[in-house]
């Protein structure tokens, strides 16, 4: 792919505030390339291609940008967790939360990331992985020492996710608001999210459960 023209001083930086504007404001879908690289002030409409590629390169060095912070903060907060030696699921949702919580204070470049979390989060098939996936990844951590303290069915219908994915949600939505004020907001989602994680599981939904568990699972298609 060419260059952007001589004198189109279009930097990635400015591709990806422009970016978080707009994703804050309309969502990751309904933003094009083109559109992104005209809020950025770009003459030419594929800088944004030049610098990464394609949406999805965009949209991944956004997540980039932020990932650092949020990691060190959660680690910092685990860190206290294990120092404390005491099992307990409301400082676990308060390391879920509060890494995240930040991006509040940050304005739309806070924004504009928690809105595209919560848009790859609710699509059919996620395009993130919120409980990480790689050694020494702070949700992976998170999640590790969060296993033991939940039911084994609330493990295995992905209680972690869901109360993860609830988490983003509500944080996306309250960065939307003019509120500046986010300390009872976050205390409240802490509260919340624990609440979610240690829901007693139903005699229906384990009844249920049991019986898709004994189900015989359909085998694909031949071709």
């Amino acid at each position: 792919m060419s260059s952007p023209r001589a004198g189109d001083k279009v930097t990635p930086d400015r591709l990806l505030k422009a970016a978080a504007r707009l994703f804050a404001e309309r969502g990751v879908d309904a933003v094009s390339m083109r559109e992104i690289s005209r809020e950025a002030g770009s003459r030419n409409v594929i800088a944004g291609q030049y610098w990464f590629g394609d949406k999805d390169g965009l949209v991944a060095a956004l997540l980039e940008k932020h990932s650092p912070e949020v990691e060190s903060r959660r680690h910092a907060l685990l860190d206290a967790y294990e120092a404390a030696s005491v099992p307990d699921i409301t400082a676990l949702a308060s390391a879920l939360v509060r890494p995240w919580a930040v991006k509040l204070d940050q304005s739309i470049s806070g924004a504009g990331y928690l809105r595209t979390m919560s848009d790859l989060l609710t699509r059919s098939n996620p395009a993130v992985e919120p409980l990480g996936t790689s050694e020494g990844n702070s949700m992976m951590r998170w999640r590790t020492l969060l296993e033991p303290l939940l039911e084994p069915e609330a493990v295995q219908m992905h209680r972690r996710f869901l109360t993860a994915r609830f988490v983003i949600v509500e944080l996306a939505l309250r960065a939307q608001t003019e509120k500046d004020d986010h300390a009872l907001f976050v205390s409240h989602l802490v509260d919340i999210a624990a609440g979610q994680l240690t829901a007693p599981i139903s005699p229906e939904t384990r009844r249920l459960h049991s019986g898709r568990k004994a189900r015989p699972k359909k085998g694909r298609p031949t071709r």
